[in-house]
């Protein structure tokens, strides 16, 4: 299995910018890719970014351009670079680990203001 713990969120004003951290450790080689998810009060967990083992990226259409998923292999980490943020934003952010196991973290609370 892998363990996942996320950081880096909190309360941004509109325009401003984060940097999500997801640590992973345990079955690292196991992993064929690992994305970015979010869920806002009320509505189902949407899709964000995804990024393989070896380095491609994909991202869905509503952060291409706005949102950087990126990795360091040394440290074991995902991260992902959210700018020019909207309250729309707002929602509680998760990393997957998808490979021989399934893997979700507990998530990070990212907050914009107006």
């Amino acid at each position: 299995q892998v363990r996942l713990v996320e950081s880096g969120g909190g309360l941004v004003q509109a325009g401003g910018s984060l940097r999500l951290s997801c640590a992973a450790s345990g079955s690292i080689s196991s992993i064929n890719y690992m994305g970015w998810y979010r869920q806002a009060p009320g509505k189902q967990r949407e899709f964000l970014a995804r990024i393989s083992s070896g380095g491609s990226t994909y991202y869905d259409a509503s952060v291409k351009g706005r949102f950087t998923i990126s990795r360091d292999n040394t440290q074991n980490t995902v991260y992902l670079q959210m700018n020019n943020l909207r309250p729309e934003d707002t929602a509680r952010y998760s990393c997957g680990a998808f490979g021989l196991y399934t893997n979700w973290g507990q998530g990070t609370q990212v907050t914009v203001s107006s």
